[in-house]
Parts: C-alpha cells; structure tokens; sequence
C-alpha cells in the first residue's frame, strides 16, 4: 500500500491542509484514511484534505512525504484525479 501527503501549506479555515492521494485505489486510501482515524468527510473527490496537525500522523503511519505537484501528477498518471468542475459527458 503506497499512499502520499503533500506538505501543508492549503489554507483554508483558519488553519493549512494537506492531501493525502493514493496511485492504486480510492479503496486502499479510505482504508489508510480510516486508519488514521480522518472521518470520511474529508473526502474530496480524489483526495483526502488532511489538516496540518495530522500531517506527522500520515508519515507515521506510512504515507510518503511528496511536493503538490508530484501529487497531481501521481493522480493523473494513475487515472485517479478528478479534477473540480470537470462535467462528464453522456454518451449519445
């Protein structure tokens, strides 16, 4: 299981926030996120918005430390992003 957080450096709601991303599954990143305790409604479309405090715990529990960037590359070449306002088409 591999999964990834980038540095805390999001802000948002008086506080930075880091994502926490997977390159296999949205499977095996519940269950690392479940593990760590982050309730599901951190879940946002393709990550997990993990706040700074829990950042250390990620790494603890095996998360690999990477840039921003290397986590939106990891989730588009794993086939996994899903970027925010992206409208899926119907098929005719």
């Amino acid at each position: 299981m591999t999964v990834y957080v980038d540095p805390p450096a999001w802000p948002g709601h008086g506080r930075l926030w880091s994502h926490l991303v997977s390159d296999v599954s949205y499977d095996e990143l519940h269950a690392f996120a479940a593990g760590l305790g982050v309730p599901r409604r951190a879940f946002e479309r393709d990550h997990y918005d993990l706040p700074s405090h829990r950042y250390a715990d990620a790494v603890v529990a095996g998360a690999l430390e990477v840039s921003s960037r290397e986590v939106v590359r990891l989730l588009r070449a794993s086939g996994l992003r899903r970027p925010k306002g992206l409208v899926q088409r119907r098929s005719s």
